[in-house]
């Protein structure tokens, strides 16, 4: 089965753009002569890549000078990180929530900044200004639109109603734009300031004058204007500073519109630094800020900014140590140890984390539909029977998809529904089922029906190992640590070249086979992963019917009180992990061998959102559910091909109306 026909959350995505976190790219910065289409030889780009440089004669001074330049591009980072950073520490303050739509906020930035610059013809100070009103706005938008109509839910709904505007923006950015990255021009002089060896340029003093600029203003906003005390009074103390008469909702939109008015121009500058945007460039740019945010400490300004100048350091340092491909290796690395180890930042105080669990809250009073066991049945003959009635390969090789994002969703819904612990990293379990098939059948020649099954046991006890260290976490916390768990999983993947060929991938996986028939066709492979999602679903029915499904229940709704009970939280924590990475490191094996290719970006965050999307639809918590959702979401869309270029606005769409309308999903949650 080849990559064209596949749809939905099993697709492989397109491509990650060449930048790096935060839409800086990982290719070198352009040399002060890059206008005139020359390369300074005794100048240092300050792109993080590894380049070869004309060394000078003497040693030390190249040293001093690559000591310099690395120091410079660290900073000057670090202080575009800081313009993230704030505006997520400014929202987390007020609003305790972790806004993932603010890297959309810094891609529409950087695209204003684009068409100021390049169809208009404006100048710099102008773009700057016409930037930071039109992000201003927007983040105004998404405060009244999107996340006010929430205010009194459960926590988790505004969080994940952040995710579908995020998806929401990202695609109208590329549907106005188009998904190809674009260069962003500086209008700024050439000219360099030699220091010991090293350079600084025009471009980065003017990133270091506008941090400063920006923190002195906000200092001065918070600490001097009548709003400013009320946004640091609702910050404190909501509900006091409510009962005092402060305007709640003027202070959300004024913090969302100086929030994202930051985060535009981050975007800017960014792509003026790099002389690169692209659409694709927002969700890391996201993560950027928040590492950076968990550093200094959640919610903590002065700390966002002092953790995002220690973050773009040690990325430039380690790269000038280790490579490019390591950068955002670096910042997830640190992030989980800040989180395990001092989760309240390095420059927040010791009070304890949250102590309220995120996802629990969220399940929804509602009874779930109960489908009598007859018509259950009767369901999954006619969709046994479907191949005979319609032999189309191009309708069951959608509906395979659709069996394959039930898997993923089936095991999400296991871990969030039913044990209340969000992953956002869930496309690594795929990822590593992905990669322990492939290499177990093309290394070891173990037979594909076995190596799907070791894959599932792989995961499953891998996936756990890694999760484990968070497993004391709460709040937003665990959902931030299984997010930078994702991503450390495809960054070791992009660099252990000996065992999983790096970024060129594995080629030649063999295709899938029972007792030593291959499966080629449509209806075969239909039927295969038909039966593995019948399988799975009847696993995990079993499991929630059960003394240890109602554990888990009981952990999910207050695991104080579970915990008083005696409860041992981390085993079953540990052990519905273990459940739920055998069935997605299931559907990663099986979509390897159908892929016949596999690389690091194949199963990428988006996949994450997608299924935590799905699961949502269905009702968390909802075995029959999670497969409906998978079928409405994956399915669907791609059979109607016209609403295809837009699946990714349809998840985002659906995901915010049924937080608003219907958070227990189209089943109910159980």
């Amino acid at each position: 089965m080849d990559e064209t026909g596949r749809g939905g959350v099993i697709a492989i995505a397109a491509k990650r753009s060449s930048s790096a976190p935060g839409g800086l790219r990982q290719s070198a910065r352009r040399s002060p002569n890059a206008q005139s289409g020359r390369r300074s030889a005794n100048t240092m780009p300050k792109g993080l890549s590894s380049v070869v440089r004309v060394l000078p004669s003497d040693s030390s001074e190249c040293h001093l000078g690559s000591f310099i330049d690395y120091t410079v591009n660290g900073l000057v980072v670090g202080n575009i990180y800081a313009l993230l950073a704030v505006g997520l520490a400014l929202i987390f303050g007020v609003a305790n929530l972790i806004n993932f739509a603010h890297g959309s906020v810094y891609t529409i930035g950087a695209y204003i900044g684009w068409a100021c610059i390049t169809c208009l013809h404006t100048p710099l100070p102008v773009t700057m200004l016409i930037v930071i009103a039109a992000c201003g706005l927007v983040g105004v938008i998404i405060e009244r639109v999107g996340l006010r109509p929430l205010q009194g839910s459960a926590r988790i709904a505004p969080l994940l109603a952040t995710i579908g505007i995020s998806f929401v923006l990202d695609q109208l950015v590329q549907l106005v734009f188009s998904p190809d990255p674009r260069a962003l021009p500086s209008e700024l002089p050439n000219w360099q300031i030699a220091i010991g060896g090293g350079t600084i340029g025009a471009l980065d003093i003017l990133i270091a004058g506008i941090g400063l600029l920006s923190a002195a203003v906000l200092f001065a906003f918070l600490r001097f204007t009548k709003l400013g005390w009320a946004v640091r009074a609702t910050a404190q103390d909501r509900e006091a500073a409510l009962q005092m008469g402060v305007d709640v909702n003027a202070v959300n939109s004024a913090v969302f519109a100086v929030a994202s008015a930051l985060g535009g121009l981050s975007g800017l500058l960014v792509g003026m630094y790099y002389n690169h945007i692209d659409p694709a460039m927002s969700f890391q740019a996201t993560l950027k800020g928040v590492v950076a945010q968990v550093i200094g400490g959640v919610g903590n300004v002065p700390g966002a900014i002092a953790g995002s100048l220690v973050l773009g350091l040690i990325e430039s340092y380690g790269i000038a140590l280790l490579g490019t491909t390591y950068r955002n290796l670096f910042a997830f690395v640190l992030l989980i140890a800040i989180l395990v180890w001092r989760p309240n930042g390095l420059f927040g105080g010791r009070a304890g984390t949250q102590a309220e669990p995120l996802t629990g809250t969220f399940i929804a009073p509602s009874r779930p539909l109960r489908v009598p066991r007859p018509a259950l049945w009767m369901l999954v003959a006619l969709a046994a029977a479907l191949p005979l009635a319609i032999p189309s390969p191009y309708v069951l090789q959608t509906l395979t998809n659709a069996w394959l994002a039930a898997m993923l969703a089936l095991s999400l819904t296991l871990m969030a529904g039913t044990a209340g612990q969000i992953s956002l990293g869930h496309a690594a379990l795929l990822s590593i089922g992905a990669y322990a098939s492939a290499l177990l059948a093309l290394d070891l020649n173990v037979p594909t029906l076995l190596s799907v099954l070791a894959a599932g046991v792989v995961t499953g006890a891998l996936g756990t190992l890694l999760i484990f260290p968070a497993f004391r976490l709460r709040g937003h916390y665990i959902a931030i640590a299984t997010l930078a768990i994702g991503e450390i999983v495809g960054l070791v993947i992009l660099n252990w070249e000996s065992l999983t060929r790096g970024a060129i991938g594995v080629t030649g996986i063999p295709p899938l086979s029972v007792f030593g028939q291959d499966i080629y066709s449509a209806q075969a492979v239909y039927w295969l992963c038909l039966a593995v999602v019948i399988g799975l679903a009847l696993l995990q029915m079993r499991l929630l019917g059960s003394h240890f499904g109602r554990t888990l229940r009981a952990i999910r709704d207050d695991d104080v009180a579970a915990r008083c009970y005696g409860i041992s939280l981390d085993r079953y924590k540990a052990l519905a992990f273990a459940f739920g990475g055998f069935g997605a490191g299931i559907s990663g094996a099986i979509t390897a061998h159908l892929f016949s290719y596999l690389n690091y970006e194949t199963f990428n965050s988006q996949v994450s959102l997608s299924a935590l999307a799905i699961v949502i639809l269905g009702g968390m918590g909802n075995v029959l559910g999670a497969i409906v959702g998978a079928v409405a979401l994956v399915g669907l869309p791609e059979i109607f091909r016209v609403t295809t270029e837009y699946r990714v606005l349809i998840y985002g769409i659906a995901l915010l109306l049924l937080i608003r309308f219907r958070p227990q999903g189209l089943l109910g949650t159980v």
